[in-house]
């Protein structure tokens, strides 16, 4: 499969699947097993601008903005309501070393939008373009800034007038590209994502970077969305939580390979225990059996045992759990399961699906 190379502004990417920035999701240690995986590109779960101008390197807290070379580009997403403040925390992002600046103008999540942040601003053209014309400023001519995007607030024509002025005016104040999910703020994650609308947008900006985002649960899917709507790279959210192997299918995929089953009860055991020790490195054991809890019962998708599997992952809270649930359902090998698109949706995932 000829597939064109990704670029954002000056950054070359390459391979175009990767994976988005989820809300209390895509730290470190997901980042880095999605680049081992075979993802070109990984984007921080969003901070607020608030949280960063304030931040201070307590041990509690540096994990927010911890990266490292081996998984470079790396980009730190941005969220907020005050346009000086957001061009501030962007300053901050760029100061702790990420390679690209991402505007999140997408989050749907009510209590977001009731602080006037993420998808509020696609309802105010003004104020949206302000934030990007600061952070646009602020952040050095090198480092690409980039937006997250919902297709409007909702299906009226003001809201569509009101995107297609922020997306315009973003890309003649500088920005490299865009990334677009195909449902609406009013949406939030339920009904189709209308890919369809990217089609539009490629066919309105033929020469500019648009990633398309939405119901990309499958290494099939992001390769239907590229084909049936021409974007220039898809950016895998709730498809990738628990399930690296989506960019290992993509890059067998796009090599002309046939699609590669799902990985083994002990190919999944290997990344669980990979998962555990890059945790442990920023978060350290005794916080690790709480904040991993989520993504064993994500991992627990592609078990062949999986409705057993998942409520025993429910009850982590230490290294002796998480070790006792891989010594009981991850010891004999078996075939694996390819996670169905409809388990992503019922157990839902963080704020940029």
């Amino acid at each position: 499969m000829n597939l064109p190379e990704l670029q954002i502004g000056n950054l070359k990417i390459g391979f175009p699947v990767v994976q988005a920035a989820l809300s209390g999701y895509s730290d470190w240690p997901m980042r880095m097993i999605a680049r081992e995986h075979g993802a070109s590109y990984t984007l921080c779960e969003v901070m607020l601008d608030q949280f960063l101008v304030q931040f201070r390197d307590r041990s509690k807290n540096k994990h927010f903005l911890h990266n490292s070379e081996e998984e470079k580009p790396v980009a730190g997403q941005l969220m907020g309501a005050e346009p000086e403040q957001f061009s501030l925390g962007a300053a901050k992002l760029v100061e702790a070393g990420f390679d690209v600046i991402d505007i999140n103008f997408g989050c749907p999540v009510k209590k977001v939008l009731g602080r006037c942040r993420g998808g509020f601003h696609l309802s105010q053209p003004e104020i949206a373009l302000d934030i990007i014309r600061r952070t646009r400023d602020i952040v050095p001519p090198e480092i690409p800034v980039t937006v997250k995007m919902r297709r409007g607030i909702d299906d009226t024509q003001e809201s569509r007038d009101n995107f297609f002025e922020i997306l315009e005016g973003g890309f003649a104040a500088g920005l490299a590209a865009a990334t677009v999910h195909g449902r609406t703020v009013e949406q939030r994650y339920k009904g189709p994502s209308r890919w369809q609308f990217l089609r539009e947008l490629k066919d309105q900006f033929p020469n500019r970077t648009i990633l398309g985002s939405g119901d990309l649960f499958s290494a099939e899917d992001c390769f239907r969305m590229m084909s049936e709507t021409g974007v220039d790279g898809v950016t895998v959210a709730r498809g990738a939580i628990g399930n690296p192997w989506i960019f290992t299918q993509a890059r067998a995929i796009a090599a002309g390979e046939p699609l590669p089953p799902p990985p083994t009860v002990l190919e999944q055991r290997k990344v669980l225990e990979r998962h555990w020790d890059l945790a442990c490195q920023i978060y350290g054991d005794k916080r690790c059996g709480q904040l991993l809890r989520k993504f064993g019962i994500k991992y627990s998708a592609s078990h062949p045992s999986f409705a057993d599997v998942r409520p025993a992952f429910t009850k982590i809270r230490s290294l002796d759990d998480w070790q006792g649930v891989l010594n009981q359902w991850y010891v004999e090998d078996a075939p694996g399961l390819y996670p169905s698109a409809e388990i992503h949706r019922v157990q839902g995932s963080g704020g940029n699906a």
